[in-house]
């Protein structure tokens, strides 16, 4: 791996990312929820801020762009193509199989639409690191708020298809709710028991439950794992498409 990774709360909730390239200098932050703990990182890093990557325009992911910028006017604000008219200030647009250079490494643009209909992810498949935003989370996903959900499936299947040994980073610290609620349509999963037990002794230390890893995800994280037959026969939809079988799980998890 040549990136270093600085990885830090923000608001209630939300993790912020900081991707530095130490043969360069070069700095991107995945998002800024907000300011403060952004400019702090970077000062403790003692790095320079040159780009900003963003995932989609909610405010909790974009809030703090303006603040950080008045200290690093010169930086780049990446914003999903789509997306672009919703978000102030100075940018840049990108779409699917666009590549967002940060120094010397190499971001993958991929659209995910779903939590919102403009959503896109930063793969930066050199160094095997998925920073997903709000589609994908530790045994979890985005609510659905703006498209179908089967569109939100396709695009999970999508971050599903990268290496099993990728890293992912999310937005949120969801993990410990997001396992629990696994637990309700796959209790047999003993891997999905074995982690929630894991992430519990985590929370409890005050310590962060990502990144996690595409294999990890797949192996535990219901909603891509469609497919498979036990979650089928505990949601009642054996001879479902898939598709429908995520939608179901979704809707429980939205009543929960």
């Amino acid at each position: 791996m040549t990136a270093q990774i600085r990885q830090f709360r923000c608001l209630d909730d939300n993790f912020g990312v900081l991707v530095h390239d130490p043969a360069t200098g070069a700095t991107a932050a995945i998002d800024v929820p907000e300011a403060a703990p952004v400019l702090a990182e970077l000062r403790s890093a003692g790095w320079k801020l040159t780009d900003i990557l963003v995932t989609h325009r909610h405010k909790d992911h974009v809030g703090g762009i303006p603040e950080v910028l008045k200290s690093f006017p010169g930086a780049r604000v990446h914003v999903p193509h789509a997306e672009a008219a919703q978000i102030e200030g100075p940018h840049l647009s990108v779409r699917e199989g666009d590549v967002v250079k940060v120094g010397n490494l190499a971001a993958r643009v991929i659209e995910t639409p779903g939590h919102t209909v403009g959503h896109i992810v930063y793969v930066f498949d050199a160094d095997k690191l998925l920073f997903a935003g709000d589609t994908l989370f530790a045994m979890g996903c985005g609510r659905v708020f703006e498209t179908p959900a089967d569109v939100m499936w396709t695009s999970l299947q999508k971050l599903a298809a990268l290496p099993p040994d990728t890293q992912v980073y999310c937005g949120h610290e969801y993990t410990l709710a997001n396992g629990r609620f696994a637990l309700t349509v796959e209790p047999q999963n003993e891997q999905l028991q074995k982690r929630v037990k894991e992430v519990e002794a985590l929370r409890a230390a005050g310590s962060f439950t990502l990144p996690t890893k595409i294999a990890l995800e797949l192996a535990t994280n219901p909603f891509l794992r469609a497919p498979n037959a036990t979650i089928r026969r505990n949601v009642g939809l054996q001879d479902a498409p898939d598709a429908a079988v995520f939608a179901e799980v979704r809707e429980r998890k939205n009543r929960g």
